[in-house]
């Protein structure tokens, strides 16, 4: 506790972090008292550490005079609705805050009230995550009142929340208005198929969204249906996550063919899904005719070798994906043979994810062969896999010509102490040939 009081002498200091330290009210008045004097300080993160109500007043009533402190993190501090009534105080009249994270705070629809009415005359606030904090689908719409007004706040986090799709609704009716909010986080909020329609019908109107995450929320096929639907005519979302959210193969093909039209979407998520081969084949031939998306995230699909040669078969041609991951799929030596087959001839892929895909040391060998020709790649990521000492030998040898891997986490491999060595001294040989 006494190291917290030798802040307010430092005339550097820009960030401090003293997350999980059990600081209590009594550590979150001293920090007060800092920064009551200090002038340099821009990032606090006192995260964890049960300050509760009455140590969120303490930072609260210095943020009123404080004018150099931008990032403020009091996430999982059981602060409650009080401590947010404390904080939505200070953001009246506080000028130079931009990031606010009160995660995991249970202040509930009343907190949520206090922190929106804040919302309607604070001009300098840009992100704010309330994430895990039992708002509900009232607290939803306390938020969403204060985003008709609210000109600056430009990332919101409301994940966890159980906003359901009433709370949804409230939310996507104000991005009707609202212009300034380009990224959201609705994960985990039971808002089902119902809600998924509430967004796609925001996402028709709103022309400033440009990320959207909506995992976890069950919104099954009719629900994917709802947002590939809003795709084929919105022409600024750029980023969407639809993990963990049932879509198996015939949401994938509605998936794939807003995929064929939409010419702004760069990073689509659909991991933890069920979309099996068959989906995965609607995906790639999607991929045949997009020339915008640049990341695409198909982990635990269950897409198996046959998947893997659908995507394989999709990269030969597709000149604009650098980063796939199929992390968990179980594609095996076969589907590692048809990924290695398409290395050899893409030229635009920087990243590839293979772990946790049941690629042995014949696997190995195919991927080792591709990185002989290969000259794009920068990151391959074979962790997980039993590709044992014979597999890694495959890929430190193909290491000797290739002059562009720089990471390559081979972790949970039962890899040789001396070939683990080969490997990292050829890595290190490249990193410094990038740099050089």
């Amino acid at each position: 506790m006494n190291d917290i009081i030798l802040v307010p002498p430092s005339k550097t200091l820009t960030t401090l972090d003293l997350r999980w330290n059990q600081i209590g009210a009594e550590g979150a008045q001293h920090i007060a008292d800092a920064l009551r004097t200090n002038t340099t300080l821009t990032t606090l993160n006192v995260g964890g550490n049960q300050i509760g109500a009455e140590g969120a007043q303490h930072i609260a009533d210095e943020l009123r005079t404080n004018t150099t402190l931008t990032t403020l993190n009091l996430r999982w501090n059981q602060i409650g609705a009080e401590g947010a009534q404390h904080i939505a105080n200070a953001l009246r009249t506080n000028t130079t805050l931009t990031t606010l994270n009160v995660d995991g705070n249970q202040i509930g629809a009343e907190g949520a009230q206090h922190i929106a009415n804040a919302l309607r005359t604070n001009s300098t606030l840009t992100t704010l995550d309330l994430s895990w904090n039992e708002i509900g689908a009232e607290g939803a719409q306390h938020i969403a009142n204060a985003l008709r007004t609210n000109t600056t706040l430009t990332t919101l986090h409301l994940s966890g929340n159980r906003i359901g799709a009433e709370g949804e609704q409230h939310i996507t009716n104000a991005l009707r208005t609202n212009t300034t909010l380009t990224t959201l986080h609705l994960d985990e909020n039971e808002i089902s198929a119902e809600g998924a329609q509430h967004i796609a019908n925001a996402l028709r109107a709103n022309t400033t969204l440009t990320t959207l995450h909506l995992s976890g929320n069950r919104i099954g096929a009719e629900g994917a249906q709802h947002i590939t639907n809003a795709l084929r005519t919105n022409t600024t979302l750029t980023t969407l996550n639809l993990c963990w959210n049932k879509i198996g193969a015939e949401e994938a093909q509605h998936i794939a063919n807003a995929l064929r039209t939409n010419t702004t979407l760069t990073t689509l998520h659909l991991w933890y899904n069920e979309i099996g081969a068959e989906g995965a084949q609607h995906i790639a031939d999607a991929l045949r005719t997009n020339t915008t998306l640049t990341t695409l995230n198909l982990r635990w699909n269950q897409i198996g070798a046959e998947g893997a040669q659908h995507i394989a078969d999709a990269l030969r041609t597709n000149t604009t994906l650098t980063t796939v991951n199929l992390d968990g799929n179980r594609i095996g030596a076969e589907g590692a043979q048809h990924i290695a087959n398409a290395l050899r001839t893409n030229t635009t892929l920087t990243t590839l994810d293979l772990g946790w895909t049941v690629i042995d040391a014949e696997g190995a060998q195919h991927i080792a062969d591709a990185l002989r020709t290969n000259s794009t790649l920068t990151t391959l990521d074979l962790r997980a896999n039993p590709i044992g000492t014979e597999g890694a030998q495959h890929i430190a040898d193909a290491l000797r010509t290739n002059k562009t891997l720089t990471t390559l986490p081979l972790y949970h491999n039962e890899v040789g102490d001396e070939i683990a060595q080969h490997i990292a001294d050829a890595l290190g040989r490249n990193i410094s040939a990038k740099m050089g």
